[in-house]
């Protein structure tokens, strides 16, 4: 396993050869909390208020995300700390291929929510969306819903990732796969790969039940094909 990937957390996996918690490699929250602005339904991003039929749980692969955004994005991009997998979010699904969103007005994070989840999802105005958006269809208070995102994404492990950044013609499907195998309990079939329009690794969608229980994906929710080719940005190194 690459030095690059290690964090804090690493070490307590360092029993189980080429996976590794995503938990920040290196991360300290600002002295000073950005603050957000309000997110709130639009046109584009209607309300809808739907029963919850499943769930999402979506990260981010932040090497690919900040790519070229060094100098917009500081927190996470700039500096000292550096990101491999972030926690996107916990998105419910509807019952069909609709979704629930913006369910009702929320106030502005508390500055203790947002310090809190920083070294997690790496922005506050995301933190913010995440709640708005999705949290706000739970029924629960942000803290119970971050808290309860992170759970998930804390459980996680992720294979070698710089190796496979190497592997010459790598598929979704070889990567989902890689993903469960170092995660006994969960399929390549119970998540989704997404990319950008070059092929280069974006967000792993893992798909749960009401309990929160790993399940089979539906076919509708997206993703690559599993023989679609994958990249992956390893950063400037």
């Amino acid at each position: 396993m690459s030095k690059f990937w290690k964090t804090p957390a690493v070490l307590i996996a360092a029993a189980v050869p080429g996976t590794a918690f995503a938990q920040a490699y290196q991360c300290s929250a600002p002295a000073s909390v950005p603050r957000p602005h309000a997110d709130v339904p639009t046109a584009q991003q209607p309300r809808r208020v739907l029963p919850i039929g499943s769930y999402t749980l979506a990260i981010t692969w932040s090497p690919q995300y900040c790519r070229g955004k060094a100098g917009d994005d500081g927190f996470q991009c700039g500096g000292d700390n550096r990101f491999g997998f972030t926690l996107h979010g916990l998105w419910p699904d509807g019952e069909g291929k609709q979704w629930p969103q913006y369910c009702k007005p929320v106030a502005l994070l508390p500055e203790a929510v947002i310090r809190r989840n920083l070294c997690t999802t790496p922005s506050a105005q995301l933190l913010q969306h995440e709640y708005a958006k999705h949290g706000s269809c739970m029924g629960v208070t942000p803290a119970a819903y971050f808290q309860t995102a992170n759970r998930l994404y804390g459980k996680l492990r992720y294979p070698d990732m710089e190796a496979l950044s190497r592997r010459p013609k790598l598929t979704a499907g070889q990567f989902a796969q890689a993903i469960a195998r170092a995660n006994p309990g969960i399929s390549a079939g119970m998540m989704r790969i997404t990319a950008n329009r070059d092929g280069w690794l974006d967000e792993v969608w893992l798909c749960l039940d009401t309990k929160l229980r790993y399940r089979a994906c539906p076919a509708h929710q997206g993703g690559l094909t599993a023989n679609a080719p994958l990249k992956i940005w390893r950063g400037k190194r």
